[in-house]
């Protein structure tokens, strides 16, 4: 579309808020807060309440890395175990400037939600270094890994804490994480880490996983609501792993993707977005945003254009209550972790937006991660179509727990979330008791 002869779509004339409140940029306290409304909610018990309110276990790393240069640079990292009632802890590493411990201690706490909703025995963890992969050349990028794995090691480990990618990390990382490991131990431990090369005990279906699983929960939303998925128009915000596949994997299914955008830039068309075509288009070139077959938007606007389903699978913290009123979406499936404020829920709840909650929505990824594991301690691997199919199951069930709850409880679907997750930790908190 030639953006010179097409005009920009309206949006509502709503006066913005002037700045984001400081308790939203604070995503532990955002956690809380959800833990707290929740907890409420269901008359949680207060002990395994204030269980979650405290990691289990927190490390932070310091990371020499030799430079290109001969230059030595010490880069800061965190690996944080949330909860490990349920099972091994599990999360992501983020390579990332913005990595906080707060951060990183959020994101360990809504693992630990997210795997108690899909019911899989882990609890939950995450990771992170503070630096800037742009800015690293491959080499430095390995060394960093190694080193920040070395670090981690003592409490990382197949039946202890099984690490995945996250943002800016990806199946070569994790290869270089596995390998450190097993240097360690003297043999391959392909069970250490997940979303690995197929060569070295990756799974079919991974890479794939958390668009696939954003899809099949909008899938069943639409079947629950009665409307044609086909003829909703679709944005997804972010075009890395989730929002990328997300998007391919709508399109397959003939489903109408009229905005996608990525760090640099959006591109919005009411028609409809190529999207095999976009994908070709990334192969070759660093960002979509110079895409000429689509009206450019400012990448903070992408959120605000109409459409049906909004898809945020970007960062945390997208939608705030400075932009929340100027959202058109009827639906938002929260494709990342923590897109969604507080604030703004409340800002869009008053607006009769059904929001599809982050640790429901992107469950898909650490589901497969899972089935990844359990492949990589039994040495038997599964075809795609089982990996696939054992995914909806699980994902359909989830979905199907949460919006029963929303229902009979007369809560949104992030309470209706929080309280199925927290009543299977509850229970496990209060089964194992304390030591001593």
């Amino acid at each position: 579309m030639d953006t010179k002869t097409h005009s920009k779509p309206s949006v509502p004339a709503v006066k913005p808020a002037e700045r984001v409140e400081a308790h939203e940029e604070n995503p532990w306290r955002q956690a809380m807060e959800q833990l707290d409304r929740a907890g409420k909610a269901m008359k949680l018990e207060p002990f395994a309440l204030e269980r979650l309110r405290h990691p289990k276990r927190i490390l932070t790393v310091s990371v020499p890395v030799k430079m290109d240069d001969g230059t030595v640079k010490v880069f800061e990292g965190y690996r944080i175990q949330h909860n490990m009632d349920r099972g091994p802890a599990k999360g992501g590493i983020r390579f990332h400037p913005q990595v906080s411990l707060d951060e990183v201690k959020a994101l360990s706490f809504w693992m630990t939600m997210k795997c108690a909703v899909v019911n899989l025995p882990f609890g939950g963890a995450k990771g992170g270094v503070i630096c800037d992969p742009k800015l690293m050349s491959k080499g430095e990028l390995e060394r960093m890994t190694r080193r920040y794995t070395a670090e981690i090691s003592l409490i990382i480990g197949p039946d202890k804490d099984i690490p995945a990618p996250d943002v800016n990390t990806n199946e070569q990382v994790m290869a270089w994480m596995m390998d450190t490991y097993s240097m360690g131990l003297g043999y391959a431990c392909p069970g250490v880490v997940t979303g690995k090369p197929l060569e070295i005990g990756g799974s079919l279906g991974r890479r794939e996983a958390t668009g696939r699983g954003v899809f099949y929960v909008t899938r069943e939303l639409a079947a629950r609501r009665g409307f044609d998925l086909r003829k909703a128009p679709i944005i997804v915000q972010g075009f890395g792993n989730v929002g990328s596949n997300a998007a391919k994997i709508f399109a397959e299914h003939g489903c109408k993707v009229v905005g996608i955008s990525d760090v640099a830039g959006g591109l919005y068309d009411p028609k409809g977005l190529d999207v095999p075509d976009i994908l070709h288009y990334r192969e070759t070139h660093d960002t979509i945003a110079e895409y000429p077959k689509a009206e450019h938007v400012a990448v903070d606007k992408i959120l605000e254009m109409p459409c049906d389903i909004l898809i945020p699978a970007a960062m945390e913290g997208a939608i705030t209550n400075v932009n929340a009123a100027r959202i058109q979406a009827k639906v938002i499936v929260e494709g990342a972790n923590g897109p969604t404020s507080n604030e703004a829920d409340r800002i869009l709840a008053a607006k009769g937006v059904t929001i599809v909650p982050d640790i429901l929505a992107n469950a898909g990824g650490v589901t497969v991660s899972y089935f990844e594991w359990v492949q990589d301690m039994q040495s038997y691997f599964w075809s795609e179509k089982d990996v696939n199919a054992r995914l909806q199951d699980i994902i359909v069930a989830a979905f199907t727990d949460v919006y029963n709850i929303a229902e009979k409880e007369k809560v949104d679907m992030r309470v209706a979330a929080f309280m199925l997750g927290l009543g299977r930790l509850g229970k496990a908190a209060t089964i194992r008791g304390m030591y001593p």
